[in-house]
C-alpha cells in the first residue's frame, strides 16, 4: 500500500519552518489521497485546534493527532465484525460493479466461514455473465461447497429463492450470494438488487444479515460514487475493500466511512484464497503512515 502522505519525513519537518504552508500542504495531500474535502477539513480542524490550544511544536505529536482522528473516523460507532446471527441460515448479499473482485471476494468469504466450521452455500445470482457462474462454480468445487445456479439470463431472484430453500433443507449456516455488477442501466441493476433483497427478507423473515459492497481501493473517488449509489438503493451494512496491496492510497476508505457512515468490514489484499481479513482501523492507519 502506498503512503497516505508522500515524502513523509520531509513533509513533517516543514511544520517547524512554516506552519501556514504546512497546513495548506497537508490538506492538499489528504485531498489528493482520495479523502474528500469535507473529511479532510473535519480532521484538520480538530488537529489544528488542539495544536494551537496546547501550543504544540513537535511534528511527531501532530502526526499522532492526525492518526488518532483517522482511527476515530474509521472506528465510528459501528462494529467491523460481520453480523452472523444465531438464526439459520445467515445470508450475506455481496454487490458491486464488475471488475472489483466481487466473485473472488465471495469465494474468499466462503473459505473463511468453512474454516470456522460453518456449512456454507454459494448462490450464483449473477446470471447475466456466464463467466461469473463458471468462476464461482470453479471456486465452489475447489472448496467442496454447495452451490445453486440457473441458466444464463434466468431470474436472479429465483436463484436466490432456491438457494435459501436449499439452505433451509440442508441446515446450512451461511448463504453467500454473488450478484450482477452491470446491466444496461444502473437503474435496472438497482431494481434487480432491490428485488433480490425483498426475496431474501421474505424467505428468512428478517432483514438481510449483511449487504456488502465490494470496493476496489484503487478507483479513488469513483468508489465513493459507487458506495452512494448502492447504499441509496440497498442500505449497505458494510464494505469489502479489495486490491489494497497495489496502488491504493487508502484515503477513499476514510471518505466512505466519514461521508456515508458505512463501516469497512473486510479487507482482501492478495491473490490467495486466504488473503481476506477483518478490517482493523489501527493497523490500517499505521500502514498508510508507514
Amino acid at each position: 500500500m502506498q503512503r497516505l502522505i508522500k515524502n513523509l519525513n520531509y513533509f513533517w519537518n516543514k511544520f517547524k519552518d512554516n506552519k501556514g504552508q504546512f497546513w495548506e500542504e497537508l490538506e492538499e495531500q489528504l485531498v489528493t489521497s482520495d479523502i474528500s474535502i469535507s473529511t479532510a477539513g473535519k480532521m484538520l480542524d480538530e488537529v489544528k485546534d488542539y495544536v494551537y490550544r496546547e501550543n504544540i511544536n513537535d511534528s511527531g505529536k501532530v502526526k499522532a493527532l492526525l492518526k488518532k482522528q483517522i482511527i476515530e473516523i474509521l472506528n465510528g460507532n459501528k462494529d467491523h465484525k460481520l453480523n452472523i446471527p444465531a438464526a439459520r441460515p445467515a445470508v450475506i448479499l455481496v454487490v458491486g460493479v464488475n471488475g472489483v473482485g466481487k466473485t473472488t471476494a465471495v469465494a474468499k468469504l466462503a473459505k473463511l466461514f468453512k474454516e470456522e466450521g460453518k456449512k456454507v452455500l454459494i448462490s450464483a445470482a449473477d446470471t447475466y455473465r456466464s463467466a461469473a457462474v463458471e468462476q464461482i462454480q470453479y471456486y465452489a468445487e475447489k472448496l467442496g461447497l454447495d452451490m445453486v445456479s440457473h441458466q444464463k439470463l434466468s431470474d436472479p431472484g429465483a436463484v436466490v429463492y432456491d438457494s435459501i430453500e436449499k439452505a433451509k433443507a440442508r441446515n446450512i449456516d451461511v448463504v453467500i450470494i454473488d450478484t450482477a455488477g452491470r446491466m444496461q442501466t444502473s437503474y435496472n441493476l438497482m431494481e434487480e438488487l432491490k428485488k433480490i433483497k425483498k426475496v431474501i427478507n421474505k424467505r428468512i423473515g428478517r432483514e438481510v444479515d449483511e449487504i456488502l459492497l465490494v470496493v476496489d481501493s484503487t478507483t479513488g473517488q469513483n468508489a465513493k460514487n459507487q458506495a452512494e449509489l448502492f447504499n441509496n438503493a440497498l442500505n449497505l451494512t458494510g464494505i469489502i475493500l479489495t486490491k489494497v496491496d497495489s496502488a491504493s492510497k487508502g484515503g477513499i476508505v476514510i471518505t466512505i466511512k466519514h461521508d456515508l457512515g458505512i463501516p469497512i468490514k473486510m479487507v482482501s489484499n492478495g491473490e490467495k484464497m486466504e488473503d481476506i481479513f477483518q478490517f482493523d482501523a489501527v493497523r490500517f492507519t499505521e500502514l498508510i503512515f508507514s
